[in-house]
C-alpha cells in the first residue's frame, strides 16, 4: 500500500497529516501509526492526523500519538486547519469535528486562531495545577526552566502521580505579568515536545487561575517558537478560549506501508 502524506509543523509540534475523505486508512493498524511517527523508519512526527468528511462541519479531524491513542492535539488542531486549506475544503474560516467535540478556527496568513473547549474546572494544589483542555495536563512552576531535565522529571510525574493512564506535563516559568515560558513532556510521544498546544493552554488558564497573572491575553514561548492564548473569565469558566500561532506546511510525499 502507498500512502500520500503532507508534513506540517505548529511551533516544532509536527504531525503527518493524511486525507483520509476515501476512508481507506487503516485507522484499526497500531503499527502503521507508530511507523509514520518514527524519525529514525519512517516519516518522524509527534502524531498522525486524518481529515475526513463531517456531516455538517467543514471537515473531521483524528488524532492519534505515536503510541496509537486518540486524543485532542491543540497545534495539531492548527495544522489540520492549515491541511484543509491547502486541500481546498475551507476558506478564512472553519468549523470541525475533533475528539474532544466542536472547534472554530480562524486564518491569517500562517497564523492560526482555534477555539479550544471552555474549562469550568481547575485544579489547585500547593505545588502545581491540574485541568483538562482537551487532554489532561500537570502544569508546574520551577526557575531555570532552560536546564530543567524534563524528560526525567516529566516521565516522574506521568507515572508515579497519574498511573498508566497518565498526564502530559507542563514545566513553567514566569517571565513577566503577561508571560511564560513552557516546557512539555507528552504522553504518548513519551517525550518532550518542541510545543504543546493543549499545554499551553492548560499553562495560561492555570496561572490565571492561581493569580499569577490577571492579563487574558497569555503569551507563552515554547522551545519550538511562540504561541498566544486569549479567554474570557467570568463565574468560574474559561470561554472563547482562542489558542494562535503558526503551522507550516514542511514537505508531502508517498510512502510504501
Amino acid at each position: 500500500m502507498k500512502l500520500t502524506f503532507s508534513k506540517y509543523q505548529g511551533t516544532g509540534n509536527d504531525f503527518v497529516m493524511i486525507d483520509n475523505r476515501t476512508k481507506t486508512f487503516p485507522k484499526g493498524n497500531p503499527d502503521i501509526i507508530s511507523r509514520l511517527c518514527d524519525r529514525n523508519f519512517g516519516i518522524g512526527a509527534d502524531g498522525v492526523i486524518l481529515i475526513e468528511n463531517a456531516d455538517e462541519e467543514d471537515f473531521r479531524m483524528e488524532y492519534f500519538n505515536p503510541d496509537a491513542t486518540e486524543t485532542f492535539c491543540g497545534n495539531g488542531g492548527r495544522c489540520a486547519v492549515a491541511f484543509a486549506k491547502r486541500l481546498g475544503m475551507i476558506e478564512n474560516e472553519t468549523k470541525f469535528l475533533a475528539f474532544d467535540g466542536l472547534h472554530f478556527a480562524q486564518l491569517n496568513n500562517d497564523i492560526i486562531s482555534l477555539q479550544m473547549i471552555d474549562v469550568d474546572t481547575v485544579d489547585l494544589h500547593d505545588s502545581y495545577s491540574y485541568l483538562y483542555t482537551g487532554t489532561p495536563h500537570h502544569v508546574q512552576m520551577t526557575t531555570d526552566l532552560g536546564n530543567f531535565p524534563v524528560f526525567e522529571e516529566g516521565r516522574k510525574l506521568r507515572y508515579e502521580l497519574y498511573g498508566e493512564k497518565g498526564s502530559n506535563i507542563n514545566f513553567v516559568e514566569q517571565k513577566s505579568d503577561n508571560t511564560f515560558r513552557v516546557r512539555t513532556y507528552e504522553k504518548g510521544v513519551e517525550n518532550e515536545t518542541l510545543a504543546c498546544g493543549t499545554g499551553v493552554t492548560a499553562v495560561a488558564i492555570a496561572m490565571h487561575a492561581s493569580q499569577k497573572t490577571k492579563a487574558t491575553t497569555i503569551h507563552l514561548p515554547v522551545e519550538g517558537g511562540k504561541l498566544s492564548v486569549s479567554f474570557q473569565y467570568e463565574q468560574g469558566t474559561y470561554s472563547n478560549v482562542f489558542l494562535s500561532g503558526p503551522a507550516e506546511f514542511v514537505f508531502g510525499g508517498n510512502i510504501a506501508l
